[in-house]
């Protein structure tokens, strides 16, 4: 099985934005494992966000801020035949390479997301938690912090990432559609800073304004202004 699992993920290309991600981005690069490749796109990190990756193995390239920008970077110079969206906040927990094998082998034609977890016992995070199942599950809307994986004929069917500043993953799973996405059981556990530092209901309110300017039409680079 192991072996089994470890030629499965060979086929697997990890593309990670980042930004001044040195606090986050060591546990999740670490927390991967052997897989075939690691790409970390960055956009002109002033820590040791470079220095981090080169030293854990990835493959570091640059591109201009925001991660449609640099998710479209690191796709367009990816290997291999399968695609890990990941972000560097976000550690993927055992058992995610068995729910990663499992999927490539038995749901080629899908994209598959984690479950999101906060790396705090806050109750608030909990709450967050359920309420995020619930829009997976009944809106079929997993956001970027889950991670997604596809394998590059089924992303090139849906018309890859758009270098958009904001929402480039609402955008890419609203081509994909329902019946192309499955959840996967493994959990994507996510830093709570951003929860934290702004208050979990402010923060839970703009994230809910930005999806709801989005689908009323409002550009992107727009909304950008109120999720930063």
């Amino acid at each position: 099985m192991g072996q089994e699992q470890n030629e499965n993920l060979e086929q697997v290309s990890v593309i990670i934005p980042t930004l001044n991600a040195a606090a986050t981005l060591q546990a999740t690069l670490a927390a991967l494992g052997p897989i075939g490749e690691i790409i970390v796109v960055d956009a002109g990190s002033v820590d040791n966000t470079i220095a981090i990756a080169q030293n854990l193995g990835a493959r570091v390239l640059t591109a201009p801020r925001g991660r449609g920008p640099q998710l479209a970077a690191g796709i367009a110079a990816a290997r291999h035949p399968w695609r890990l969206l990941l972000h560097a906040d976000t550690r993927l927990a055992p058992p995610w390479r068995d729910e990663a094998r499992r999927h490539i082998t038995q749901h080629p034609g899908k994209a598959g997301y984690f479950r999101l977890r906060f790396n705090t016992p806050d109750p608030r995070a909990r709450r967050l938690e359920r309420i995020v199942a619930w829009r997976c599950r009944h809106l079929a809307l997993p956001y970027g912090d889950q991670a997604l994986l596809l394998s590059r004929t089924l992303l090139e069917q849906a018309g890859g990432i758009r270098p958009l500043p904001l929402m480039e993953d609402v955008d890419l799973v609203r081509r994909l559609g329902r019946t192309r996405l499955t959840p996967l059981a493994a959990d994507a556990i996510t830093s709570a800073i951003r929860y934290e530092r702004a208050g979990w209901l402010r923060r839970s309110a703009r994230n809910l304004a930005c999806l709801t300017l989005w689908f009323l039409g409002v550009p992107p680079r727009l909304i950008a202004r109120l999720y930063a």
